[in-house]
C-alpha cells in the first residue's frame, strides 16, 4: 500500500512539474537513464543531498553522481580524467580559473533541449519523455539575477559574443575577525572602520613586545605574505579602494597612475602597498607582524592576534578548533572619506565539461540549483555562505553570522583574468616580501611583479 501510495504521490509530481520552463514541445520518447558526474572540493555529498533529490523529482530519470576531492588534488584529477575520456559532466572551479579553464568549459546554450516526463493516455497511463526546449539563463539574465561581480567572472566574450560560461552558488567576501577579550583589555570599546588614523592608534594598543622587541602579541595580520591568509586579497582590496586600476583590457596596470590621480603625480596602487607593508617594517609605529608568527588562522585561534581578516569560509575552523575564543565580526575597513566601497570576492563556479555526453542535462540541473532561490538556499543553509543571488541577499542580512559577509556582496569584485592565478599569487607575495626588505625600490619592485603577472595573462 505504502508503494502505492508513494507512486501515485510521484506520479502527481510529474505531472505538474512537466514542462516548467519550457518554451516549446517537439516530440516524445522513451526516458533512458543519464547519470551526471559531478565534481567538487570544500563541500561534501550531505550539502547537495536536497537539491539532488528535488531534482531527481523533476527529472527522475537523471541521477547525479557527486564526488568531493581534495583541493591538493583536484586540477590534476581532473586533466587525468579529462585525458582518459572519464571526466565529470559537471565541474566546479575558483572564480579566478576561468581563462584557465574557458577551452574545457562548455558555455550555457541558448536553448537547452532536454526530456521532460510526462503522463500519456488516457485509459493506460504511461510515463514517456517529451523533448522540451527550455531557455538558457542569458548575459542579462546573469546581470539581473546575481550580483555584479558574476557577470564580470562569468561571462566571457567568444567570437564577439558574450556567453555564460558557469553559475555560482555563492560569493564569501572579506571581513574583520576581531579578538573581544583583547581588546577590551587595551581599553577599545569599538575597531575603527576605517584605514586611519584612529585604526593605526588602536593597532599599536594592541601589539605587544618582550623585552627582547619580540612579538608576543600582534595587533593585526598585514605586511606578510605566505603566513597571512589570502594574503594577495587583502593587498588587492586595499589597492582597489585606494583608486588603482588592477587590469585594462588584457594588461596589468595596479602600478601605473590612473587618469584622475595624474595631476597631483598620486601612484594609488603603489601608496597601498606601502601602507600594507609598513605594517611589518620594525621600524614603522604599526610594526605588528613579521614572517617568524605562525599564519595569521592559527594565530587568531591560540589568541595571540587581535584582527585576522578572513572569509565566511574560515569562521567554521575557528569555532571548531576554539570554542571558547570570544570573538565578533565586522566589515571590511575601508577609506575614509570615500565614496567607493570595494571589497574582495572569492568563490567558487559550476560548469559544464566540454566533452560531456550530457552537456543539455548537466546544464539544466546546473541552471536548477543556482538559479532557482528555493534550491539554492538548501545549499547556502547547509554550508553558511553568503549568497550570490540578489533575490536572496535581503534574508541573509538578518543572519547573525552571516550578515557581515552578505552586507558585502554587493561591492565585492575580483581583478585576475589571466590563466594561472597560483603564479599570480606568488608574484605578490615575492613583490610584498621584497618591499619589506627594501621599502626604498619599491616601486622597481612593483614594476617586476606586475611584469610577471602579466605573462600568466595571454
Amino acid at each position: 500500500m505504502k508503494k502505492k501510495i508513494l507512486s501515485l504521490a510521484l506520479l502527481f509530481v510529474f505531472i505538474i512539474t512537466a514542462g516548467a520552463g519550457c518554451s516549446s514541445k517537439v516530440s516524445s520518447e522513451q526516458l533512458q537513464p543519464i547519470t551526471i558526474n559531478y565534481w567538487r572540493v570544500w563541500d561534501g555529498p550531505d550539502d547537495f543531498d536536497e537539491i539532488i533529490a528535488a531534482y531527481k523529482l523533476v527529472q527522475p530519470n537523471v541521477t547525479i553522481n557527486y564526488r568531493k576531492l581534495s583541493f591538493d588534488e583536484y586540477e590534476s584529477a581532473l586533466l587525468d580524467a579529462w585525458a582518459e575520456d572519464r571526466g565529470p559532466d559537471i565541474f566546479s572551479i575558483q572564480n579566478t580559473w576561468m581563462r584557465k579553464y574557458q577551452t574545457k568549459i562548455a558555455p550555457v546554450p541558448e536553448s537547452i533541449t532536454i526530456l521532460r516526463p510526462t503522463v500519456k493516455g488516457s485509459v493506460k497511463k504511461e510515463m514517456v519523455g517529451e523533448v522540451q526546449k527550455v531557455r538558457g539563463i542569458s548575459p542579462t539574465d546573469v546581470k539581473n539575477m546575481f550580483v555584479d561581480t558574476v557577470a564580470t567572472d562569468v561571462l566571457i566574450n567568444t567570437e564577439g559574443k558574450e556567453k555564460v560560461y558557469g553559475l555560482p552558488l555563492s560569493i564569501d567576501t572579506l571581513a574583520m575577525y576581531y579578538n573581544k577579550d583583547l581588546l577590551n583589555n587595551a581599553g577599545i570599546p569599538e575597531l575603527s572602520q576605517y584605514w586611519n588614523q584612529s585604526f593605526q592608534q588602536q593597532i599599536k594598543q594592541l601589539t605587544k613586545q618582550d623585552s627582547r622587541g619580540e612579538l608576543i602579541q600582534s595587533g593585526v595580520a598585514l605586511g606578510g605574505s605566505k603566513n597571512i591568509e589570502r594574503a594577495p586579497d587583502i593587498l588587492s582590496a586595499l589597492m582597489m579602494q585606494n583608486g588603482a586600476v588592477m587590469m585594462n583590457g588584457d594588461a596589468v596596470t595596479f602600478n601605473q597612475i590612473p587618469a584622475a590621480f595624474r595631476d597631483r603625480g598620486y601612484n594609488p596602487g603603489i601608496e597601498a602597498i606601502r601602507f600594507y607593508t609598513d605594517f611589518a617594517n620594525p621600524a614603522k609605529e604599526v610594526y605588528s607582524w613579521n614572517s617568524e608568527l605562525d599564519n595569521s588562522l592559527q594565530y587568531f585561534i591560540d589568541g595571540k592576534l587581535a584582527i585576522f581578516f578572513g572569509y565566511a569560509y574560515h569562521l567554521p575552523t575557528i569555532r571548531s578548533q576554539a570554542p571558547r575564543l570570544n570573538f565578533g565580526i565586522a566589515k571590511f575597513p575601508q577609506i575614509e572619506g570615500s565614496s567607493a566601497e570595494a571589497n574582495t570576492a572569492n568563490y567558487w563556479v559550476e560548469t559544464v565539461s566540454a566533452k560531456s555526453k550530457y552537456q543539455n542535462e548537466a546544464w539544466d540541473f546546473v541552471q536548477f540549483m543556482t538559479t532557482k532561490p528555493e534550491q539554492a538556499k538548501k545549499y547556502l543553509a547547509k554550508v553558511q555562505k553568503p549568497t550570490a543571488l540578489r533575490s536572496v541577499l535581503s534574508e541573509q542580512l538578518t543572519d547573525e553570522s552571516l550578515k557581515v559577509f552578505a552586507s558585502q556582496v554587493l561591492t565585492a569584485r575580483s581583478w585576475y583574468r589571466g590563466k594561472d592565478v597560483m603564479a599570480a599569487e606568488g608574484a605578490i607575495q615575492e613583490m610584498i616580501d621584497n618591499v619589506v626588505a627594501n621599502s626604498e625600490e619599491i616601486e622597481r619592485t612593483v614594476n617586476l611583479a606586475v611584469s610577471r603577472i602579466q605573462q600568466t595573462i595571454r
